[in-house]
């Protein structure tokens, strides 16, 4: 699923999320940042990262470093 923001970001939620409305994170990628939310209280603020930053966690958190 795909919402695309006022913002001109289009977020996506992970594929792993299944539709019974269980806590998911979004993710919107730029061409210099990525920026996180939850899905279920997008009101609130999102978490924004350096596309550098961001391949750095995704490598620690898949035990890829």
């Amino acid at each position: 699923m795909t919402a695309v923001t006022p913002a001109g970001r289009t977020w996506f939620k992970s594929s792993y999320s299944g539709g019974e409305g269980g806590e998911c994170l979004e993710v919107a990628v730029t061409a210099h940042a990525v920026s996180v939310r939850d899905s279920k209280d997008t009101a609130r603020p999102d978490l924004t990262v350096g596309r550098a930053a961001w391949a750095r966690f995704v490598r620690y958190v898949t035990g890829a470093a």
